[in-house]
């Protein structure tokens, strides 16, 4: 799988655009979390980390593909309604755009620092146009690891937008992420379920 120009390869962008189309939940051990709102949530166990990856399908009424993309992209956005986010910028390196965030973790937990790439293209798939966002965790000697916060190495996601042909979106997400540190996998799992 060759990457083209950000890190991404075509075929990449390819299956993100499968998925929307017809879900690849056969592969693997995919169980329904939750179902609501016309959202679907499920989850499969990563046998190396202990730790579950996330497909997400669905429809979000009244609101457009394009809205749904600038929305997800846009960091400033972010920083006004996330809580969470300490720090959250994009640097160019290397011809690359990478995005650092650092996440603010209750005491006594460290927080954690996620630095990745991600790519934004639009696509023609058989007269669909099809909204596609990559992002995985990479390594840049720009953003050297800080003393007190936990570095995310193991980050990936996967979304894909298109009109559901009235005022809203079909979304397919995929999601994975390994906080490290020495918080327990059973920990995480119960948070990510929601108790």
């Amino acid at each position: 799988m060759e990457p083209a120009a950000g890190g991404f390869s075509e075929e990449e962008f390819r299956e993100a655009c499968a998925e929307l189309q017809q879900p690849a939940l056969a592969q693997g051990d995919w169980q329904l979390l939750v179902e609501s709102l016309g959202i679907s949530i499920y989850r499969q166990l990563d046998q190396k980390t202990g730790l579950y990856e996330y497909k997400v399908f669905g429809v979000l009424e009244d609101c457009s593909p394009a809205l749904l993309t600038e929305v997800y992209m846009d960091l400033d956005y972010r920083k006004q309604w996330d809580q969470y986010v300490k720090e959250l910028y994009e640097k160019e390196c290397n011809g690359e755009t990478v995005v650092y965030w650092e996440v603010k973790y209750p005491f006594p937990m460290s927080n954690r620092d996620y630095v990745y790439i991600r790519q934004r293209r639009e696509l023609d798939v058989e007269g669909r146009k099809i909204h596609v966002v990559l992002a995985r965790s990479t390594s840049e000697p720009q953003f050297p690891q800080r003393p007190g916060v936990i570095r995310v190495s193991q980050y990936k996601q996967s979304l894909a937008i298109e009109s559901d042909g009235k005022t809203g979106s079909r979304v397919f997400m995929f999601y994975f992420d390994n906080p490290g540190g020495q918080i327990p996998s059973w920990l995480i799992n119960w948070a990510a379920k929601g108790r």
